[in-house]
């Protein structure tokens, strides 16, 4: 079934490089409306829980402290069928495989530091924006 909605962060390497703005713009240009955006700076606790369901794999203290170096730009979009448009507007996660002209191919450093974070499902995409964001927040 086809959504609306996703959810997206601009992960701390592409905020701390300057690129939040040419990544927003091809969001935008890529037809998403951007229903709640916010600057805001994750703990490690706050990290830990965003990323729960990775507690089991190796990579999960290193991301959880990636998360939480530095700032990050939240938001929730929307389009039609926002998680499947979302995911090939940013690209693979190894940038290396990321096709030309994507958001990941463009701006991502490393498969850590990928710039930005998209949700991979429906489901994922209505959790992940209810951690960042409450009802009030959200345009329309």
């Amino acid at each position: 079934m086809a959504t609306n909605r996703t959810f997206t962060m601009i992960k701390p390497d592409a905020f701390a490089e300057g690129n939040s703005g040419a990544i927003l713009k091809m969001i935008e240009e890529a037809g998403f409306k951007i229903v709640a955006m916010k600057a805001t700076q994750l703990t490690g606790e706050m990290a830990g829980k965003f990323y729960a369901v990775h507690a089991e794999r190796p990579f999960y203290a290193d991301l959880c402290a990636y998360m939480s170096s530095g700032p990050i730009i939240a938001a929730i979009l929307e389009k039609d069928n926002a998680v499947e448009d979302f995911r090939k507007l940013i690209g693979a996660t190894n940038p290396a495989d990321a096709a030309e002209g994507t958001i990941r191919k463009i701006f991502a450093k490393s498969i850590e530091a990928n710039a930005v974070h998209g949700s991979d499902s429906d489901e994922n995409a209505t959790i992940e924006g209810n951690f960042y964001f409450s009802e009030i927040e959200r345009v329309g």
